[in-house]
């Protein structure tokens, strides 16, 4: 048949009229098997157990394939199985309704009908129901019909590289990789009687990147995330209680648009220094610590009350006796948690005696898992590079700067990370001048949401970009989904291309 010929295609659920067409269709597509077609009685069983599970693709009304499947549990996918086992010796007991994974029984296209991707329209079918049903992937026993050519000269495993290279030609194994399917395993026995296949299969697996797991708690993590970024003036204030009017001001605002994050620069309190500014720098810095514990506290307090989860930049704090550049995330359950400066800059150890600190770590939130760095942090990439191993969706940078050399730096190294680790980077900072506060003269500053680099992101990288030097607050909404496009059919793979038998990226304990 040629595409000329061809009047329409349909897909459409395998019903019990379908049988007859549907065994002389099986008998002409698998004439070199041992069982070249089911009985009515277990078409009609896989009808009645999964019905949305059974579907059959026409051309001009005639029958060219079809698709069977049932639903089982992830460890029964997960142990070494037959095909008799994993069907329940085709009798289909072994089908879970509840069941997590979408296990392929079998998949045809008639010989005349193919060259025209009609399987291709088979597994879209399949991935989009089990996106549907929220199953955690698709998996099955796949056959290797050419290794019985090979098979006293290399290991199933052998053969499976070789076909990955394009040494052997495959065309099943090619197919399902080419489909984003990944061996996972090799079934020894699998299919009693498949002398092509040496009865081995390749268990073949993909991924539901949308798959959550089911919760009994009435939340559910959201996947639209609003981001509310504070470009924050540096200003005289009289006291603490004006500061935190401010602060009210902003997290009230960014809320009221109903933001899930709100982010404050680095050392956005350091206008309260200016009342110890005939101390030296180091003493004044460490009198500004004695604020941190209550800062904390009150925004702990509004990101309660104002429903939001509050980022609060970073803020000087003495811990045994030694002086850090710490921040917390404030959530709105009203718990925290605390992140440190890992690298301070030359001019913070020189002039505050300031140090590094030790702690790493994403943090979960109702919006998925987030990084923050700290300013000079985000120019090191190992440290990003860890927190994406753990699960990060969105980086946080807080920054200070004083000149625009200075913040190119944390920019353009910010939307490399965004890149590189295939995620959303979100940088605030701080602009105005403090002219009776030591080493805080001017700020240079524009805040920013960054965006990997593909077809479903702006071309540019950039989500959201703030005035320059101007008091302001930016919102922008991230799709986490996206992301997880992104990892398994973007442009390029960063994460999933990473050469890591060449090189190994740990912690030290």
């Amino acid at each position: 048949m040629i595409k000329q010929e061809i009047e329409n295609i349909e897909l459409g659920y395998l019903t019990s009229d379908d049988y007859e067409e549907l065994k002389n269709a099986m008998i002409e597509s698998y004439a070199n098997m041992p069982h070249d077609y089911w009985e009515e009685f277990q078409i009609k069983t896989l009808i009645d157990k999964f019905p949305d599970g059974q579907v059959v693709i026409k051309v001009n009304n005639q029958l060219a394939g079809c698709a069977l499947s049932i639903l089982v549990n992830s460890s029964k996918v997960d142990s070494n199985h037959t095909y008799n086992e994993i069907t329940g010796n085709c009798t289909f007991s072994t089908h879970k309704p509840n069941g997590e994974v979408l296990y392929g029984v079998d998949v045809f296209i008639k010989p005349e009908f193919r060259g025209l991707r009609l399987a291709r329209r088979l597994y879209d079918y399949r991935k989009e129901l089990c996106e549907k049903l929220n199953l955690k992937g698709i998996a099955f026993g796949g056959r290797i019909p050419n290794y019985h050519q090979y098979e006293d000269e290399i290991s199933p495993k052998d053969y499976i590289e070789k076909v990955r290279r394009k040494e052997i030609d495959d065309p099943v194994l090619n197919f399902q990789i080419s489909n984003d399917f990944h061996p996972s395993r090799i079934l020894k026995g699998y299919l009693e009687g498949d002398k092509q296949s040496s009865e081995y299969a390749v268990l073949l697996k993909w991924d539901n990147i949308y798959y959550e797991k089911k919760s009994k708690e009435a939340t559910s993590q959201k996947k639209i995330v609003r981001l509310g970024l504070i470009q924050w003036q540096m200003r005289p204030y009289n006291n603490l209680e004006e500061l935190m009017q401010q602060v009210e001001y902003f997290i009230d605002t960014v809320s009221g648009y109903r933001s899930d994050f709100a982010l404050f620069p680095e050392f956005f309190n350091a206008p309260l220094m200016a009342e110890n500014n005939h101390l030296s720098e180091a003493e004044a810095i460490r009198e500004l610590a004695k604020h941190t514990e209550i800062i904390v506290q009150k925004i702990s307090e509004l990101a309660i009350s104002y429903n939001i989860n509050v980022i609060t930049g970073s803020m000087p704090e003495i811990k045994d006796n030694l002086l850090f550049n710490v921040g917390y995330l404030c959530r709105r359950d009203g718990t925290t948690e605390r992140y440190e400066k890992l690298h301070v800059t030359p001019d913070e150890a020189r002039v505050w005696g300031m140090q590094g600190g030790y702690e790493l770590k994403a943090f979960d939130t109702d919006c998925g898992k987030i990084g923050i760095l700290i300013c000079y942090d985000v120019e090191f990439p190992e440290l990003s590079r860890l927190l994406a191993d753990e699960g990060m969706d969105i980086l946080f940078i807080p920054f200070l700067t004083d000149t625009q050399n200075g913040y190119s730096r944390v920019r353009n190294c910010a939307q490399a990370r965004a890149i590189e680790n295939e995620c959303y980077v979100a940088i605030a900072g701080s602009v105005g001048n403090l002219p009776k506060v030591h080493n805080m003269d001017i700020q240079f500053a524009q805040s920013m949401v960054f965006t990997p680099c593909d077809f479903a992101f702006p071309a540019s990288g950039i989500k959201a970009e703030a005035t320059t030097n101007t008091e302001m607050i930016l919102i922008a909404d991230v799709d986490i989904d996206l992301l997880r496009e992104l990892n398994q059919f973007g442009s390029v793979k960063n994460l999933r291309d990473r050469r890591t038998d060449l090189f190994t990226l740990k912690r030290n304990k």
